[in-house]
């Protein structure tokens, strides 16, 4: 399923597509002298996607929209009918597991992509809306290349004026620890899931999101419940899945609530379905074997009721679902 396929770009675009979810992490991740400028009642998400296909698989991207205020302007002037002001926040998320020092090139690939879309529909004749982007990092170790897209080009002919000067907002989480998560709710339960997946700090950061699962009931959140659980059996061990079981036990004595036992069912059938798949992998050992020492396909069918056509796609199916995600 995709929750499994692509369990980083599911929970990324699941919850950020919310607009009040997206507001509470980004007046968190943006610089001050932005925020402040951002009337955050007005953002909302518009359509459509701007990656590199080939890159689809590593990274995610939203686009919003937000009302702003000029230096100077006051609020009432703002109120009189300056509300048409409006920019634009590109947020990619990166989930491979390394940073790229091209990251400012891409980007800028993407903006021109919003840019000529804009120009197409004729909305702003003679004139381009600022896009503020952000690049959202949770990858397995820190971020050191430059968000200049000057620092691309040789250090002499950075300060002239056919370099371009364009830079992007990084929100690097790597040297975050638990503790230090913000925005809502669910935004922080999405920031602790990806820091167990990436390995950092990944007991408390676990035990965290299980201890604010208790929060989504009773508001329409069993969707994101099972959101989340199918992330931490697509993203974690065993072992990770058993601590989580473990503090979905301890915080439900704590706090009660039907919302506990949904998420450990959840669990429970995704531990079935592991079974059910490494039932799957054995038999593909088993015919694997049958091949070596010659054994023909009446036989091998016969022994595991699969054909030859029906292996190959087994095969293919199981080695698609152990690629290790974020890379």
């Amino acid at each position: 399923s995709d929750e499994i396929n692509h369990p980083h770009d599911r929970l990324f675009r699941s919850v950020f597509s919310d607009a009040a979810e997206a507001a509470g992490f980004l007046q968190t991740a943006l610089p001050a002298e932005l925020r402040d400028k951002l009337d955050w009642a007005t953002l909302n998400l518009k359509d459509g996607t701007f990656l590199d296909e080939a890159l689809q698989e590593s990274e995610s991207d939203l686009l919003y929209e937000a009302a702003y205020r000029e230096s100077g302007e006051s609020e009432k002037s703002r109120e009189r009918g300056e509300r048409g002001k409006r920019l634009r926040l590109y947020l990619l998320f990166e989930h491979q597991s390394t940073p790229d020092p091209w990251m400012p090139f891409r980007l800028l690939k993407y903006c021109c992509r919003i840019w000529e879309a804009e120009i197409r529909d004729g909305t702003r004749p003679g004139e381009l809306r600022l896009i503020v982007p952000l690049v959202f990092y949770q990858g397995g170790r820190g971020w050191r290349h430059s968000t200049e897209f000057a620092d691309l080009f040789p250090k002499a002919v950075r300060g002239w004026p056919w370099v371009p000067r364009f830079e992007h907002v990084l929100v690097d989480q790597t040297g975050l620890g638990p503790d230090g998560v913000e925005g809502g709710v669910k935004g922080r339960i999405v920031q602790l899931l990806m820091m167990a997946a990436y390995g950092r700090h990944a007991e408390a950061a676990l035990d965290g999101a299980a201890r604010m699962l208790a929060a989504l009931f009773p508001g329409g959140g069993m969707n994101y419940i099972r959101l989340f659980v199918l992330y931490v059996l697509a993203t974690q061990d065993k072992a990770g899945t058993q601590a989580f079981d473990e503090a979905l036990r301890r915080h439900g004595r704590e706090q009660g609530g039907d919302i506990m036992s949904y998420a450990q069912q959840l669990l429970e059938e995704g531990r079935a379905e592991g079974r059910t798949e490494g039932t799957q992998q054995g038999k593909v050992e088993a015919v694997e074997g049958f091949l070596k020492v010659g054994v023909t396909w009446d036989v091998i069918e016969a022994a595991t009721g699969l054909n030859e056509t029906e292996f190959r796609a087994l095969k293919e199916r199981l080695s698609a679902s152990n690629q290790p995600q974020g890379e």
